[in-house]
């Protein structure tokens, strides 16, 4: 069994990896250059998959496809059997050009995408809008006083941003639940900048967006580079650099994944998720039905605190 822990403080119960189905989206505009089409068929796999090996949410969003991604999860979990309710949705308003506003009409959309499945989490993607968040943030609490979301996030947001963010929830009596950042152990960014230490004080929840570094930390590129060839081109920006800065921090993966049995990738998505005791959880992607079984797999064994000490300092390395 799974063990939860809470998003935030909004009494949500979620596990410490949830499933991001962006990918849900390849193969259609700008995402084709990300991530390769699906069939309906695959999507459903993957839902299920998740869902048999303990993970109970999942994340998306308006510009993943402009619905196309929040259409395809909705379908995979009517296909897995499951009802409204029977399991966490997160998606996210996408604010470029927009004012907070536009999030009342936006909601609409989502919940007609998302065939009959409630939303659990609600975030704005970006920073970058024509409201502030002190506004953006009214609407969301009036979005949930009227049962339409259930909590409150925000992604990509500043540390300063952050507490702005949650000051104005907090006059309406709402927690702000989380932040959705990029962190891995290729970028700790977060540990410097502020952010991390704004979601301990503030009890949020950090969810982190490729926390596999889109595949760098799984081992693959280090042990044949020509592996490239096959990501799409919108993925590979930078990645060969960071294949050489970080080998150092692969090879000890894999000695200490190789102590425990499993993989490189299940070992960085380990530390992620425990590091920081429960404020970090971590949403990789899945374009097959195993990659998900294989990530899910990062919750069920425990690193000791030599070799969590060790991952920590290779990686701090890598920044240096």
């Amino acid at each position: 069994m799974i063990s939860r822990r809470q998003l935030g403080q909004t009494g949500l119960e979620i596990s410490p990896i949830g499933q991001g189905v962006m990918q849900f989206a390849g193969g259609h505009g700008v995402m084709s250059y990300l991530y390769p089409s699906l069939s309906p068929s695959q999507m459903n796999e993957i839902v299920k998959n998740a869902l048999d090996q303990g993970i109970n949410w999942f994340d998306t969003a308006e510009m993943y496809g402009r619905g196309r991604s929040e259409q395809g999860l909705a379908r995979g979990l009517k296909a897995a059997g499951l009802g409204n309710g029977d399991a966490l949705v997160a998606t996210k308003w996408w604010p470029l050009f927009r004012r907070a506003s536009n999030m009342r009409r936006s909601i609409e959309e989502r919940l007609r995408y998302l065939e009959g499945f409630n939303i659990d989490l609600f975030q704005v993607h970006q920073p970058w809008s024509f409201s502030s968040p002190e506004a953006e943030m009214q609407v969301m609490a009036d979005l949930v006083e009227a049962g339409q979301i259930r909590a409150v996030g925000v992604s990509n947001f500043s540390a300063l941003r952050m507490r702005r963010a949650h000051a104005a929830l907090a006059t309406r009596g709402l927690p702000l639940a989380s932040n959705q950042v990029h962190y891995s152990l290729v970028d700790r960014d977060i540990e410097r900048n502020g952010i991390l230490q704004a979601a301990k004080e503030l009890g949020m929840t950090i969810i982190c967006w490729s926390p596999l570094n889109s595949g760098l930390l799984s081992g693959r590129y280090h042990r044949d580079p020509a592996a490239m060839d096959s990501v799409p081109r919108g993925r590979q920006m930078g990645f060969r650099r960071k294949i050489e800065k970080s080998r150092p921090l692969v090879e000890a993966l894999h000695e200490i994944a190789s102590a425990h049995g499993v993989t490189i990738a299940q070992v960085a998505l380990n530390w992620l998720i425990n590091f920081h005791g429960d404020t970090v959880v971590a949403i990789p992607g899945a374009t097959r039905p195993q990659q998900v079984e294989e990530n899910a797999a990062a919750m069920t064994f425990t690193l000791s605190g030599q070799e969590m000490s060790r991952i920590d300092e290779v990686s701090s390395q890598i920044g240096a």
